[in-house]
């Protein structure tokens, strides 16, 4: 947790008794996601079991009948679990997904999805070595279900949604971006991440055709841009978007990109270079 979190006296007692001030996290978030509340007025809920991924009717204790639930939530895990997702996990409005305590790996199956909703917080996962799902009936809320297309192979997917802050995420190595944000999609947050070992890495506003998305607004901030990553850090279209406090470790294509006249503020980020003098462009 970055101590930057922590700026009265009020604020250290709450991070150094974070088990008991779970839901402080909430009053956290910078930039354009900082409205985000996730479930900060639900219940807190305990994923048990990390073995069963019903699709049409999870199991309580899953992590997909968390996600899944109308009502508020506070999403945490009971210990260490590496979750394999037979399919997209359709996160609903009003969520976090909270993971501090544990080690929690979502990886070598589908990643998580966020669509056409508000207020997700997503915190401290491990999301590696994803793949695209099939077409499947999936459930996306608790009265509703219905016929999902191929998915992609997105870590994480957020798809016409707002107020939504991914924070101290480890990501790497899945088959298409490790987080696209698309469709009209704003009020986004990425930060503290540490993302590695990929190619299109993050990708915000999807299409050169899609005008909506110049309402677009993202902060990036306080990310590490690791080793083995190619592009995309971000690809912004359309938008606004501030890229702040970053540290880029070598890329092998470009850092950043751009298209359809986005407004990029990159301030106080360390971008070092690759060893490859053709590949040194860090905006292209």
């Amino acid at each position: 947790m970055r101590s930057g979190y922590a700026k009265t006296r009020e604020e250290k007692v709450k991070w150094a008794d974070w088990e008991s001030n779970r839901k402080w996290l909430a009053r956290c978030a910078k930039g354009f996601g900082r409205n985000s509340i996730g479930g900060l007025r639900g219940k807190i809920y305990v994923v048990t079991d990390a073995s069963n991924d019903d699709l049409l009717e999870p199991h309580r204790g899953t992590l997909r009948f968390g996600a899944t639930c109308n009502e508020p939530l506070w999403i945490i895990f009971a210990r260490d679990m590496v979750i394999k997702l037979q399919q997209e996990l359709m996160i609903n409005s009003y969520k976090t997904i909270d993971a501090r305590g544990t080690n929690l790996h979502i990886s070598n199956g589908v990643g998580l999805t966020i669509q056409f909703v508000q207020h997700v917080i997503i915190h401290n996962l491990h999301i590696h070595d994803i793949q695209p799902s099939s077409s499947s009936n999936i459930r996306d809320s608790e009265d509703h279900w219905g016929i999902r297309t191929r998915s992609d192979g997105d870590g994480v997917s957020i798809f016409g949604s707002s107020n939504v802050w991914v924070d101290h995420l480890s990501m790497s190595n899945c088959a298409d971006g490790l987080i696209d944000a698309v469709s009209g999609s704003t009020a986004i947050t990425i930060s503290n991440c540490h993302l590695t070992r990929h190619n299109d890495v993050i990708l915000l506003g999807a299409s050169e055709s899609f005008a909506e998305d110049a309402k677009m607004q993202v902060t990036l901030a306080y990310n590490h841009f690791g080793r083995g990553l190619v592009q995309r850090m971000p690809r912004c279209r359309w938008g606004f978007f501030h890229v702040v406090n970053n540290d880029y470790t070598h890329w092998i294509m470009y850092a950043i990109g751009h298209s359809q006249h986005p407004t990029i503020i990159s301030q106080g980020n360390r971008f070092l270079g690759p060893p490859n003098r053709a590949a040194k462009e860090v905006i292209k």
